[in-house]
């Protein structure tokens, strides 16, 4: 799973990143409503994490936009503003649930699985290049139904690429994609990954190629 936390409370989001990895969860953060609304175009993200009192404004503010593009990623507010009147506008907004500061973190943890266990979130979302299937859902390859066992980075390399089907996907995007945005990790480890996943898909004849272009990014393309 992996989370984009909107929240400028530095102790805060290093006592909720901490518990959220231990968890095996990616943390994406960013602490203004501007960078989310960059980053959450890419819709990489399983669900957002988001507090009310922002630099830049009312946390709420972003939802309605995210709502307007179509996006329906699960939202959960966490807020200190924890009276009645802000929790109904809160859900009034487009939230799906809402959280007042102090929270425990298992009651945090429990709400961010049920939103996800909602039947809009169950439903499959595949797509179909070449032979290869990619299941956004289950977070599942296929070629003509068998499964592709692969790493879980080598998984979301591919996820990234197969959403921007024949585009160029930048490195840096994917280095995102892949290890997180803040994680500290070695030049050439998106290489590896890439370099392993190619030979997976030519050795399961999946019909796709991975192209790059050295320094810039890789495209996935039907095999002509």
């Amino acid at each position: 799973m992996r989370i984009l936390l909107v929240e400028d409370e530095p102790e805060m989001v290093s006592a909720l990143r901490s518990a959220l990895v231990r968890h095996d969860m990616i943390v994406d953060h960013v602490s203004n409503i501007a960078a989310a609304e960059e980053v959450l175009c890419d819709r990489v993200h399983d669900a957002l994490l988001l507090d009310r009192q922002l630099p830049d404004g009312d946390g709420l503010s972003l939802i309605p936009t995210l709502r307007a593009s179509g996006n329906p990623l699960p939202v959960l507010v966490l807020t200190a503003r924890g009276d009645l009147p802000d929790r109904v506008d809160g859900l009034e907004h487009g939230a799906d649930d809402y959280l007042g500061k102090p929270f425990a973190f298992e009651e945090l943890l429990a709400r961010l699985r049920a939103l996800l266990r909602r039947p809009a979130h169950l439903q499959s979302h595949v797509v179909r290049v070449g032979r290869l299937c990619f299941d956004f859902t289950h977070q599942e390859a296929s070629v003509a139904g068998i499964p592709l066992e692969m790493p879980r980075r080598e998984l979301l390399v591919l996820a990234a690429l197969v959403r921007r089907m024949g585009r160029m996907v930048l490195r840096s995007f994917l280095m995102e994609a892949v290890f997180g945005m803040d994680d500290e990790i070695q030049s050439n480890a998106l290489d590896t990954h890439v370099s392993r996943l190619r030979r997976k898909l030519a050795d399961a004849d999946a019909g796709v190629t991975i192209n790059g272009i050295r320094g810039v990014g890789y495209l996935l393309r039907e095999t002509p």
